[in-house]
C-alpha cells in the first residue's frame, strides 16, 4: 500500500466511524460492532489479493488500546460531577463493580476448572478479563439513559476497569512469583499499595494543575496528555494501578472547587481553569474518538472468518456470557427487590480491557495460549453477545423509568412512573 492509498483510506475510515457514531445515537446500535465488522470485511477483501503480512497488528493493537483506555477513563472522569449529595451513588457504583467483578471471577474460575479442565491459576487469569465491564463501550452507550443511571454506569464501568486491572496485575504477579493468591501478607501489601498510589496521584494531580496554568505556550494540552501516558507507563513498569491516577486527575479537573482543599484553591486561578477545562475536554473527546476508531477497526481486521468454522467457541462463549448475565441479574434483583430487570442489568458490555488483558496473557511464560480452551474466538463471542444484549436493553420501550435513589433501606433501583411534562415559557 503506497502513500496515496493510505491518504485515501485513513480519512475514509474516520468518516465511516463518524457516520457509525451518528447512526449509534439514532438507533442505539453500538458503533463498536460496526467498527469491528468493517475491519473484518476489509480483512476478508484483502485476503483475495494474497497479501497476508499483518504482523504489525501484534504491536499496534495493544498500544492503541492502552492509549484509548487512558483517554476514555480521563474523559469519563472529567464528565463526572462529584458532590456530597452524589457520594452515595459513587459508593454504590464502587461496591456494585467490586461485588459483580469478584463474583464473576469466582464463578468463571469454577466453570473453567470443572468443565474446561484448566488449572486454578490459569482459570483465574483467564476469568478476570472476561469479568471486566468495558467503560470504552458502556459510557458512550449509556447516553440514552436517565442522568442518574448514566452517571451510575460511568462510575461502575470505570471502577470495574480500575479494579479489574488491579486484580489482574496482582494475580499475575503472585502467580509469576509462585505465591498464593489469597493470604494476609499479600492482601495487606495490596491495600498499602493502593493507599500509596492514591496519595501519589493527588500530588501528581496538583503538579499537573499548576503546570497547566503556568505554561503559556499555545500547545500545552498534548503535553499534559503525554505526561499522563508517561505516568501510566511508569505505573505498568512498577506493577502499580496507574489508572487510578488518570481517574483522580480527571475527577479533580472537573470538580476542583469541591474537591481541592481551600488552602490549595487559593494558589490556583479557578476562572482560567474552567476555560481551559472546556478546551481540554474537547481535545480529550476528539482524541478518544480517533484512537477508539482505529483500535476496534484494527482489532476487527485481525480477525479471520476462517477461524470460526467450529461451533465450539460459539457455544462456550454464549455459555460464559449467560453465566455472567444471570449473576448480574441476581445481584440487581436482590438489591432492588424487583424481578423485572432494570436497564442497568443490560449495561455490562465487554470490550477494550478484555482484549488488552488477553493480549497480555499471550506474553505470560507459564501459559500455553495456543492449547488453551479460552481463545480470541471465544472472547469475540462474549464481546458481541454482551453488546447485543446491551442493545436490546437500551432499546426497550417502557413508560416506567428506573431511577437510582439513596436510602439505607431503599433498593439501588426503584421504579417510578414518569409522567410526560411540557415546559412552558414561565418554567424555562
Amino acid at each position: 500500500m503506497n502513500t496515496l492509498d493510505i491518504l485515501f483510506v485513513l480519512p475514509l475510515l474516520i468518516i465511516f466511524s463518524y457516520l457509525f457514531d451518528a447512526f449509534a445515537r439514532k438507533t442505539k446500535f453500538p458503533s463498536v460492532i460496526l467498527l469491528m465488522a468493517t475491519g473484518i470485511i476489509v480483512r476478508f477483501l484483502i485476503s483475495f489479493s494474497g497479501y497476508d503480512n499483518f504482523e504489525f497488528l501484534d504491536n499496534l493493537i495493544p498500544v492503541l488500546g492502552t492509549i484509548g483506555l487512558i483517554l476514555i477513563v480521563l474523559e469519563g472522569a472529567i464528565e463526572l460531577e462529584i458532590t456530597r449529595e452524589k457520594l452515595p451513588l459513587i459508593v454504590k457504583g464502587f461496591f456494585t463493580a467490586l461485588v459483580i467483578l469478584v463474583g464473576n471471577i469466582y464463578v468463571l474460575q469454577f466453570l473453567f476448572q470443572r468443565f474446561f479442565e484448566m488449572d486454578g491459576v490459569s482459570a483465574v487469569l483467564f476469568a478476570i478479563p472476561l469479568a471486566i465491564i468495558s467503560s470504552a463501550v458502556a459510557i458512550p452507550s449509556a447516553s440514552s439513559l436517565l442522568q442518574l443511571q448514566r452517571e451510575f454506569v460511568v462510575y461502575e464501568s470505570t471502577f470495574s476497569d480500575i479494579l479489574g486491572i488491579m486484580i489482574f496485575n496482582y494475580a499475575l504477579r503472585q502467580s509469576e512469583s509462585q505465591q498464593p493468591l489469597l493470604g494476609p501478607e499479600p492482601m495487606v501489601s495490596l491495600v498499602l499499595q493502593i493507599i500509596g498510589v492514591i496519595v501519589i496521584s493527588l500530588v501528581i494531580t496538583y503538579v499537573l494543575f499548576r503546570l497547566m496554568q503556568q505554561i503559556d505556550h499555545k500547545v500545552k494540552f498534548f503535553l499534559i496528555l503525554a505526561l499522563l501516558i508517561l505516568v501510566y507507563a511508569f505505573g505498568k513498569v512498577l506493577h502499580l494501578p496507574a489508572l487510578v491516577t488518570i481517574f483522580i486527575f480527571g475527577a479533580f479537573l472537573s470538580n476542583v472547587k469541591s474537591l481541592l482543599p481551600p488552602f490549595l484553591r487559593k494558589t490556583l486561578d479557578l476562572k482560567t481553569t474552567e476555560k481551559e477545562l472546556h478546551e481540554f475536554h474537547i481535545l480529550t473527546a476528539e482524541s478518544t474518538f480517533l484512537v477508539r476508531t482505529f483500535f476496534f477497526l484494527f482489532f476487527g481486521f485481525s480477525i479471520q472468518i476462517s477461524d470460526f468454522t467450529s461451533p465450539g467457541p460459539l457455544i462456550n462463549g454464549l455459555l460464559i456470557f449467560l453465566v455472567m448475565f444471570v449473576l448480574r441479574y441476581v445481584y440487581f434483583t436482590a438489591t432492588s427487590l424487583k424481578l423485572k430487570p432494570s436497564p442497568l442489568v443490560y449495561m455490562s458490555p465487554r470490550g477494550l480491557i478484555s482484549i488488552l488483558l488477553f493480549l497480555q496473557l499471550k506474553e505470560v511464560a507459564f501459559i500455553n495460549f495456543e492449547e488453551s480452551p479460552i481463545d480470541e474466538r471465544m472472547l469475540l463471542i462474549v464481546i458481541l453477545s454482551s453488546m447485543l444484549v446491551m442493545l436490546l436493553g437500551t432499546m426497550k420501550k417502557d413508560k416506567k423509568k428506573d431511577i437510582i435513589v439513596e436510602d439505607d433501606e431503599t433498593p439501588l433501583s426503584v421504579e417510578m412512573e414518569i409522567e410526560p411534562q411540557s415546559l412552558t415559557e414561565e418554567e424555562t
